[in-house]
């Protein structure tokens, strides 16, 4: 990964400013590609993304990462293991991230599970290590769709419970069309809320708003929950970011960079109708001949968006030190105080 003209010059002029001197990622991957059991994972679509220049994402490589494109910042992260398709190998990916984790105290791992998991096996791996929560993925939903699944498909309520009991954070990356637009996502994340209110839920990507409209139309509903929060990880649009801290209010969202990898590739998620793609280089044939084509980090373009919305907002500094580091700081430590002695630091 090298910066070029164009990464300098956006991150000396429009962000260097912005983002404060201590930051708290939210939602970090590290994983190690050998932990992709797929047979046929050299010929499939992960392998560009991750199986070439990202196969092996440490704890070192991330803080190469943000050192390069957030120079002199202090980095701590809430990471957790990349969520590839069956086959996975979640023993291995697990065991990686609290041993990877560990490496800085300050900073927390989350377990991989899928609903397949007991009790008994989660509570087990909770004692071992130092997670303070889950990362469930709806790839690996019990009926088999992983688009128009809904929450406890994929994160099932025996395992919500151990959440409850614990005190422990669920890293939620909603599924559905709609994403936190969908009824039956907003029906269902009240009733997890009410019936599991110890539970820390953290809705991934602005609850999977990738531009303003679905955020919107589920204001009214989140910003009653008072044990949700939220990561701003590869949302680009300016107008979500807006919609989100409006709408539920900023003191409840985090930054998050989605790396390893996503924040770091040159490109950006656009929005149009009620969809959104990943536009980057390599996928499009746009003529630009009229302007400098070249792309920048979609980390860069995630903390343009965070940006301007917070300018719109008139963000404080200490709001803006909130964003970026406290906020995810406090929920960390508060965490990690309620968490049983076997979960705090110290045991990997």
């Amino acid at each position: 990964m090298e910066l070029n003209d164009v990464d300098r010059r956006i991150w000396e002029e429009e962000l260097s400013a912005f983002v404060p001197a201590r930051v708290f990622d939210a939602h970090t991957h590290v994983y190690r590609w050998a932990f992709n059991l797929d047979p046929h994972k050299e010929t499939g679509a992960y392998k560009s993304l991750l199986g070439e220049e990202y196969a092996d994402a440490t704890w070192e490589l991330a803080n190469r990462v943000d050192q390069a494109l957030m120079p002199g910042r202090e980095v701590h992260r809430l990471s957790f293991p990349f969520p590839f398709q069956h086959p996975c190998d979640f023993a291995a990916s697990n065991a990686f991230i609290a041993s990877e984790t560990a490496k800085d105290p300050q900073s927390a791992a989350l377990m991989l599970v899928h609903p397949g998991m007991t009790a008994e096996e989660i509570e087990r791996d909770l004692d071992r290590h130092r997670y303070l929560g889950f990362k469930p993925y709806r790839f690996y939903s019990s009926t088999g769709d992983a688009v128009d699944c809904r929450l406890t498909d994929f994160m099932p309520e025996h395992q919500i419970a151990i959440a409850h009991r614990r005190k422990l954070i669920i890293m939620m990356h909603l599924a559905k069309r709609d994403a936190i637009a969908d009824r039956d996502n907003q029906t269902d994340l009240v009733r997890l809320c009410e019936k599991y209110p110890n539970v820390r839920w953290i809705l991934a990507h602005c609850a999977r708003s990738y531009s303003s409209w679905a955020i919107e139309q589920a204001a009214a509903t989140l910003r009653k929950l008072p044990n949700v929060w939220y990561d701003t990880s590869s949302v680009c649009e300016s107008d979500a970011m807006d919609a989100l801290y409006n709408g539920v209010g900023c003191d409840r969202v985090m930054y998050g960079s989605d790396d390893i990898p996503i924040g770091v590739l040159r490109g950006k998620y656009i929005a149009f109708g009620y969809a959104w793609a990943y536009l980057s280089e390599k996928n499009q044939s746009l003529n630009l001949s009229h302007c400098d084509a070249r792309m920048t980090f979609t980390r860069y373009e995630q903390l343009r968006a965070m940006q301007r919305a917070a300018r719109r907002l008139g963000m404080t500094p200490a709001q803006n030190q909130a964003l970026f580091y406290d906020t995810a700081a406090a929920l960390i430590d508060s965490t990690r105080k309620l968490a049983p002695v076997s979960q705090r630091p110290g045991r990997v």
